[in-house]
């Protein structure tokens, strides 16, 4: 499905199963059932509108329940089969699209591939303990929350399912709403991947809420929110770039694993876009070709604006960095005579080097039978050729990192003795002053610094040439104490 079919899919209303009648019907003997069995009747409470709504609940066939084809806990890992993806919007509730929609509940988020951990220890609970929690279904029998919980309970064999029921005239937009509410609430048992809290959040922008409601939602601050919806898009841009001539593109869940490496590349590019936009955007670049080539947290982080001249020119073979030219001015429509710089060379050779790694890697993950298997070795060697010249080349500016911090290592020690000793001053103000100095233990102090001072001294006056004013009155004021 294409970006754009992603986006109508965050307000999609599907149709109502095939059997909601006859749901409705089990639903209403069901609620009757408990209403005039004179025994304690159980309720869930959820939030609406910003309103508490208090939810009967009943004993359901699990057999009879849908999953919800909408829920955000998958909204991600949906397109990792794009043909049962498509087979799922032409008909959600047929039977081959629900073992779908189980398959990816059950799934890990960064490889649906996978069997998720997470589910395995959530059946394991209900195993031990049983269903603590009910679940929460419309009077059409779909899930709204507990979609999950349903898959461990159909590999346990069970046959019911503790449900609230929603009122029967809840629209699609209604059944969103709560599910949200309920998943950022936090006694939830297994949460949203990241992917899929973004998508959340682009789903609550696209139906006209503020950034500041949807924080609050979600718990965050506002500028958190602004930074995970430039993630998203940031994301959204490289899928649709990895598409070569409209072929095999990334998918979103390629990204989950890398949330922490998003948001150190964002704060970065802010802090850098603010004095030198073109070098932000280099940097921006680089980063996101080290992180699709699946370098760690530690090694991206010696990626900055000057990595390319300065280290990645040196490793990667020329075929993979071919020279892009400086692109022309663009003019901007309906103003006559304005122009826009276009790319600096900088920004498109980086941009350059990063398409290739993005439709290398969506070849490499495709299918037989989107990719050519002469195509995917040619992109397997791309991929491979790029990241061992990105691995050479970070750990020529790990160790030049790594140098340059020992170079500091001194100085910064100095000055952080030099903070202790005016804060020192303070305090032995403040004591004088209330009379309660310890004067033995302070005059023992002041040897040991005389001691150190002499260390750093002799240290110091080791460096060849004439030393700097420091220096100097280091050991000039040291020799002077010694005669």
């Amino acid at each position: 499905m294409t970006d754009e079919g992603k986006q109508k899919q965050m307000t999609q209303e599907f149709p109502w199963p095939p059997r909601a009648g006859e749901s409705g019907e089990l639903v209403r003997k069901r609620l009757d059932d408990v209403r005039s069995s004179g025994g304690t009747r159980e309720s869930v409470t959820v939030d609406w509108n910003g309103q508490p709504l208090h939810c009967e609940v009943i004993e359901y066939p699990i057999e009879s329940l849908y999953y919800n084809p909408g829920t955000h806990r998958i909204r991600a890992q949906r397109s990792h089969r794009p043909a049962r993806d498509e087979a799922l919007d032409r008909d959600p509730w047929d039977g081959e699209s629900q073992r779908y929609l189980q398959f990816l509940l059950q799934a890990d988020p960064a490889d649906p591939d996978r069997r998720d951990p997470d589910f395995d220890k959530l059946k394991e609970s209900l195993q031990q303990f049983g269903q603590n929690d009910p679940g929460l279904i419309t009077h059409h029998g779909i899930l709204v929350n507990g979609n999950t919980r349903t898959v461990a309970l159909r590999e346990l064999g069970q046959q019911t399912m503790r449900v609230g029921v929603l009122p029967e005239s809840f629209t699609w937009a209604d059944i969103n709403s709560v599910e949200l509410s309920l998943q950022l609430r936090r006694d939830h048992r297994r949460d949203y991947s990241y992917i899929n809290r973004l998508l959340a959040m682009e789903e609550q922008a696209s139906l006209g809420r503020t950034p500041e409601a949807i924080a609050k939602d979600f718990r965050i601050r506002v500028s958190t929110y602004q930074q995970e919806r430039w993630i998203l898009g940031t994301i959204r841009e490289l899928i649709g770039r990895s598409k070569s001539g409209g072929g095999a593109g990334l998918r979103l869940v390629d990204f989950e694993d890398h949330q922490e490496k998003l948001k150190e590349l964002h704060r970065a590019y802010e802090k850098l876009a603010s004095v030198e936009p073109d070098s932000a955007d280099v940097l921006r670049e680089l980063r996101m070709t080290a992180i699709i080539l699946g370098f760690a947290k530690t090694d991206v982080r010696h990626i900055d604006e000057s990595f390319r001249d300065r280290y990645l020119s040196r490793t990667i073979p020329a075929e993979l960095s071919e020279p892009a030219a400086e692109q022309e001015a663009v003019t901007v429509p309906g103003l006559s005579g304005v122009t826009l710089p276009g790319p600096s060379s900088a920004v498109s050779a980086a941009r350059a080097i990063n398409d290739k790694v993005l439709r290398a890697k969506a070849a490499v993950g495709a299918g037989g039978s989107l990719v050519p298997e002469q195509e995917r070795r040619e992109a397997q060697e791309v991929f491979e050729g790029v990241k061992e010249a990105f691995d050479k080349a970070i750990d020529a500016a790990g160790r030049d990192a790594r140098l340059k911090k020992r170079k500091q290592m001194a100085p910064a020690r100095l000055a952080d003795a030099c903070a202790d000793i005016d804060q020192t001053v303070v305090e032995l103000v403040q004591a004088r002053a209330s009379r309660s100095l310890d004067e033995e233990a302070f005059d023992e102090a002041v040897l040991k610094l005389r001691e150190s001072l002499r260390k750093l001294a002799q240290q110091a006056g080791r460096g060849t040439g004439t030393p700097g004013d420091g220096v100097a009155w280091l050991i000039e004021a040291v020799a002077l104490e010694a005669s």
